[in-house]
């Protein structure tokens, strides 16, 4: 998985502890914010500022300390973004979906196919 660079100022950083600490979610827009946020948080779920380069690679088993929900499109089959949102929902919730869209062709990778996903 290639490398993405993102800044997450202090500010933004406080605005998640207290959504987290007023019982809100945080939810993610792209699978780049995703990483971003998920390599800011520390393994008790607090989010730090970050500056720089994220080479993390999220597989199913990864351990979330950051976000709840993310909001991105359809991923080809058995790419590495595949893999990252199998890891957010579970492999068989994101399997349906994606007859789904095959049954009807959707065109992978076009705009107007976003998915809000959920934690499992």
């Amino acid at each position: 998985m290639r490398a993405e660079s993102g800044v997450l100022p202090p500010e933004t950083a406080q605005h998640i502890a207290a959504t987290r600490h007023a019982g809100g979610r945080i939810v993610a827009v792209g699978t780049t914010t995703f990483r971003l946020l998920e390599s800011a948080a520390t393994e008790d779920g607090k989010v730090r500022p970050f500056a720089g380069e994220t080479r993390l690679f999220i597989l199913p088993g990864h351990r979330f300390g950051a976000i709840d929900i993310l909001l991105t499109n359809f991923h080809l089959p058995r790419s590495t973004l595949f893999m990252l949102v199998a890891a957010l929902a579970g492999l068989d919730p994101i399997k349906s979906p994606y007859a789904h869209a095959v049954a009807c062709g959707y065109r992978f990778f076009s705009y107007g196919d976003a998915r809000l996903i959920e934690q499992r």
